[in-house]
């Protein structure tokens, strides 16, 4: 693309004209390999592969999974026969031939198979929020229509053979996860049969001062390490030390027992109402560094928690 070969010239000069292009082809080669030419740009045929879109209408199907099937057919469908040339840098143009290559060693049936294959034997499902459908039998209103949602879940985890895009799924061997939080209905709002299919129970104990501390430290996207680089985009050098972190993770523990628990998510109305002032003055103080500490945290926070009918409408 760099240097476009020429038609061959003839007479006494070819070798000479051969000889030199040789050359400069491998000049350019050694400057591509260094990253020289990385911003110029070039043009690059879209060779891509458009296959026709495979669409099926399975007995049964529901309206949900005829939705996606048809979301997926129709860019493609729209897409039929176009391609032409892009322009784009040498950088760019490198990672779209090596992906352009990659796709065709691929073996899409292959790929299916195997991942069907995975799925059956070693497929975890994890159903959350399993509270919201437990409902008692014999209900009125919502209750009734949880029930059936839950006569709809049992088949798939006793064991059964479902229809997807990709191939029939047995997940007879699919460990299936439920979690949820009791504290209105409980598990034996559950019908039966339900029961059940999820013989092994866990209670989970609440959180506290302890993991809050972790969980504002750890994660490569904690909250504290999500404000910094906020913070940052403003020229704003933002730091915690270790006494205001346990201070916000000892307030977090101490309105969760007060008010609702809704574990970790206290974090958040906490970090914020405690950096509220810093982040709308941060454009202001630009070039600054601002130390968060113990003193700070109980300045900003500790009046608001003391007040438990106000923490429970701010915090």
């Amino acid at each position: 693309m760099l240097l476009p070969p020429r038609p061959a010239p003839a007479g006494e000069d070819a070798a000479a004209q051969r000889e030199q292009a040789s050359a400069t082809r491998e000049r350019l080669r050694q400057q591509l390999r260094e990253g020289r030419l990385d911003t110029r740009t070039v043009e690059v045929d879209d060779t891509r592969e458009r296959t026709s879109p495979a669409f099926e209408i399975v007995g049964g199907t529901s309206f949900e999974e005829l939705s996606s099937n048809l979301r997926d057919m129709l860019p493609n469908l729209f897409q039929q026969g176009r391609g032409g040339r892009r322009t784009m840098s040498v950088a760019e143009a490198r990672a779209w031939l090596v992906q352009d290559e990659q796709q065709k060693l691929v073996d899409k049936e292959s790929v299916a198979r195997q991942a069907i294959e995975r799925a059956e034997q070693g497929g975890i499902i994890f159903v959350d929020e399993i509270d919201k459908i437990a409902g008692r039998e014999g209900g009125h209103g919502p209750d009734v229509s949880r029930e059936g949602v839950q006569r709809d879940i049992l088949p798939i985890v006793e064991g059964t053979t479902v229809n997807t895009k990709y191939g029939m799924v047995r997940t007879d061997f699919i460990l299936f996860i439920a979690a949820g939080a009791f504290h209105v209905s409980k598990p034996s709002d559950l019908i039966p049969e339900l029961q059940g299919r999820f013989p092994i129970r866990v209670e989970l104990d609440a959180l506290g001062r302890d993991e809050f501390v972790r969980i504002l430290t750890e994660p490569q996207n904690a909250l504290i390490k999500q404000y910094a680089a906020m913070l940052a985009t403003e020229r704003v050098a933002l730091t915690f030390t270790d006494d205001a972190v346990a201070r916000i993770a000892e307030l977090a523990a101490l309105v969760n027992e007060r008010a609702e628990n809704i574990g970790a998510r206290r974090l958040h109305t906490i970090m914020e109402r405690l950096l509220d002032d810093v982040s709308f003055d941060g454009p202001d103080l630009a070039g600054k560094s601002i130390t968060i500490d113990a003193a700070y945290v109980d300045r900003m926070l500790a009046d608001t928690v003391k007040n438990e009918d106000l923490s429970r409408y701010i915090l």
